[in-house]
């Protein structure tokens, strides 16, 4: 991945000889680094321009991780950057608080810096491919709406109105009843209908109407 170079960590512990140093091998490895000595003064440079990922410690003066944590989560702007917390507390209790408050992940030191990187990058890439799945997804249901709504257009509204007959599973026989119609040219409507939507039966036919919402009846 090349995208380190545009991501921005806001590094945030009260100890700044680790804070320097961690910073130092954060940009050595291509992130964008700002750096925070305390809560407070994280959660202000979160206000003033919001970073792609947080790390902080827990234990730490007057406002700690755990606060720190609930603050960003509640926060309508900040609540979805990704949090790691670095600390000395490595109790399971601590982890699990931790994980409950909706930290994304959990290094406890002394820690490899080879890990926290790791860390960082699985994060990225998650949050990367599951941007890419609803983006496709988007797309695909846009293209599939266009492709329907361009061979409904074509629909006349007695084939409409046995369509979403057909898609309440109305038989054949029902729907000439319902819409005084005679019972061949029922079927010759529903073999016409198969013929302009491109389904094969009457099940196909059914589903391709109530995934378009066929339901909401249309002219009636």
């Amino acid at each position: 991945m090349t995208y380190q170079n545009e991501k921005k960590i806001l590094l945030i512990d009260d100890d700044i000889y680790l804070l320097n140093s961690i910073a130092c091998y954060l940009r050595s490895e291509d992130f964008q680094v700002d750096i925070a000595e305390n809560g407070y003064n994280g959660l202000q440079k979160i206000g003033f321009g919001q970073p792609d990922l947080i790390i902080t410690d827990i234990m730490m003066p007057q406002l700690d991780g755990y606060d720190l944590i609930k603050e960003i989560r509640t926060n309508q702007i900040s609540y979805k950057i990704p949090i790691i917390l670095l600390t000395a507390k490595g109790m399971t209790s601590d982890r699990i608080l931790g994980y409950n408050l909706g930290c994304n992940a959990y290094l406890t030191k002394p820690f490899y810096p080879q890990e926290l990187i790791a860390i960082i990058k699985n994060i990225f890439n998650h949050i990367e491919l599951s941007n890419k799945y609803k983006n496709n997804k988007s797309s695909l249901q846009l293209n599939t709406k266009t492709i329907k709504d361009s061979i409904f257009n074509t629909l006349t509204n007695r084939e409409y109105k046995i369509l979403t007959l057909v898609a309440k599973g109305y038989m054949n026989k029902e729907i000439a009843n319902e819409l005084k119609l005679s019972l061949r040219n029922v079927e010759k409507y529903v073999s016409r209908l198969l013929q302009k939507t491109h389904t094969r039966n009457r099940t196909e036919l059914a589903k391709l109407a109530l995934l378009t919402y066929f339901n909401i009846q249309k002219g009636e």
